[in-house]
């Protein structure tokens, strides 16, 4: 069922720079880590918006040391040493959304583990629905980031960080 505008809880973050939009990925871990549970995000903008700088943020504040990537065309990039284990999509390259369910799409969301979606738009009627939806988008020489939470998990989210408490 689609979410209605009565469903979501939305909130606007302004980017100044590539280390405020890691820090927004980091202040997304913290609530993941608060909550323990796992969490889905949709990653909404153009290219070089910077949805791989806020999944890096995002996956070091989970406790990732390494280099985050885009995983264009690996499709999925696994960080299964995390707790919660997460999982970094570029659906860029997407031909169908059905090539998804040959790659075994559904159990990546099983359990508490946190999915990081760029271009979900190409996986369209496979994916599941999201707690959080990261728009990010040009704001003068920075960006701004748009939060809408769908689910509990995804409110929660986007209260605290609305609210200004870990950002």
């Amino acid at each position: 069922m689609p979410l209605t505008a009565s469903d979501t809880v939305s909130c606007t973050v302004v980017l100044a720079d590539e280390q405020a939009t890691e820090a927004l990925g980091w202040a997304i871990a913290g609530q993941v880590r608060a909550s323990g549970e796992g969490l889905t995000v949709f990653l909404e903008g153009n290219l070089g918006m910077g949805k791989t700088t806020l999944s890096r943020g995002l996956l070091r504040g989970l406790g990732h040391n390494g280099s985050v990537k885009s995983p264009t065309y690996t499709l999925v990039e696994p960080y299964e040493h995390l707790t919660p284990a997460a999982y970094h999509f570029d659906l860029y390259r997407l031909g169908d959304p059905e090539e998804l369910e040959y790659m075994g799409i559904r159990d990546y969301f099983l359990g508490h583990n946190v999915c990081l979606i760029e271009w979900a738009e190409r996986g369209q009627g496979v994916l599941p629905e999201p707690d959080l939806i990261v728009r990010l988008e040009p704001h003068g020489r920075g960006r701004v980031a748009h939060l809408n939470g769908g689910s509990p998990r995804g409110r929660g989210v986007v209260q605290a960080i609305g609210a200004g408490h870990v950002v």
